[in-house]
């Protein structure tokens, strides 16, 4: 039973009113466990609290905020078998979709009371922390024109607002992906590679049944030339989230599972990582299995699509062995 924890929360996370936040947070685990509330700045970030924290020897670590507050934190706990939970303040809270996680507040915390705990995989993406996906091309251009004011006004809303502005003006890039046996050369609009995706990150769902714990990557590539094709590949991609099954029209939709990921563009592309705006491509992505142990409130999914291989138009060259 969990005795003690250390809550790293974000103060300007989401949409809400982070005093009132913290205070329902307080009003479920504050009674029930030895609380000690940090919270992050400008200046001490919430990867820089776990590690305090670990050096303290906490018994689990607590974050509250949007998705790259959750990344941060997770960063300093890859290999220790210190528990994270999951107080989902942020836009889009991803990762609690992901995973089946409570978004309401009181649930998530007594959902962490529970004590029950699960190891998932985690990535690095260019060596920074990835427990969600990375995304290169469209998604990033259309995640950076999201500004905080739009997402404020509009919340979820606001990444649709900005992926229709993106649609006007379909830009595709020249791709080069490198598996640990092959290499892929195609024409790109955009790129994804998930460890866990909501059904709501429609880039990423060409494989389906998307597991954050089988040990694997899974990249879908998109090739639009228009709005119109554009549209059809995204509710292509939508269905497949919804039936949870991989998409089978290849014709402008690929999708494979690897353990690792070199990938290069010409021209350099915008990459998000968990929601945030990172470096520009190339970006080299390695799957950790089991890296990393969360408070869970329901078991995942046990198995994946069985379709795990599927390119459009491509140059496959195997790579030579060493």
């Amino acid at each position: 039973m969990l005795k003690s924890a250390y809550l790293i929360f974000n103060p300007v996370a989401g949409q809400g009113n982070p005093e009132q936040d913290l205070a329902r947070i307080l009003s479920v685990l504050d009674s029930e466990i030895d609380l000690h509330v940090r919270e992050t700045t400008e200046d001490i970030g919430a990867d820089q609290i776990a590690r305090q924290a670990l050096e303290a020897g906490a018994e689990a670590i607590l974050v509250s905020g949007g998705d790259g507050t959750i990344s941060a934190a997770a960063n300093a706990l890859i290999g220790s078998d210190t528990p994270l939970g999951i107080i989902s303040r942020g836009t889009a809270n991803a990762f609690a979709n992901a995973l089946g996680l409570p978004e309401n507040i009181e649930s998530a915390c007594r959902g962490i009371l529970k004590g029950v705990t699960k190891q998932i995989d985690v990535a690095t993406c260019n060596e920074r922390p990835m427990v969600l996906l990375a995304g290169i091309g469209f998604e990033a251009r259309a995640i950076e024109n999201a500004n905080r004011d739009l997402k404020n006004r509009f919340g979820r809303l606001a990444y649709v607002f900005s992926s229709f502005r993106e649609l006007r003006s379909i830009k595709t890039f020249k791709a080069t992906i490198e598996t640990d046996d092959k290499i892929i050369e195609l024409d790109a609009t955009a790129i994804t590679v998930a460890n866990a995706a909501p059904p709501t990150s429609i880039l990423a769902q060409g494989p389906a049944g998307i597991l954050a714990d089988d040990g694997y990557l899974d990249l879908t590539v998109v090739t639009a030339s228009g709005f119109g094709d554009a549209m059809s590949v995204g509710f292509r991609l939508l269905r497949s989230a919804i039936n949870s099954d991989a998409v089978t029209d290849n014709s402008n939709i690929g999708f494979l599972r690897s353990r690792r990921l070199v990938i290069t563009t010409d021209p350099e592309q915008k990459v998000v990582l968990d929601g945030e705006i990172v470096d520009d491509s190339p970006v080299e992505i390695t799957c950790i299995p089991l890296g990393l142990t969360i408070f869970i409130s329901e078991e995942l999914k046990a198995e994946p699509d069985d379709a795990i291989d599927q390119m459009p138009d491509v140059m496959v060259t195997d790579k030579p062995k060493a």
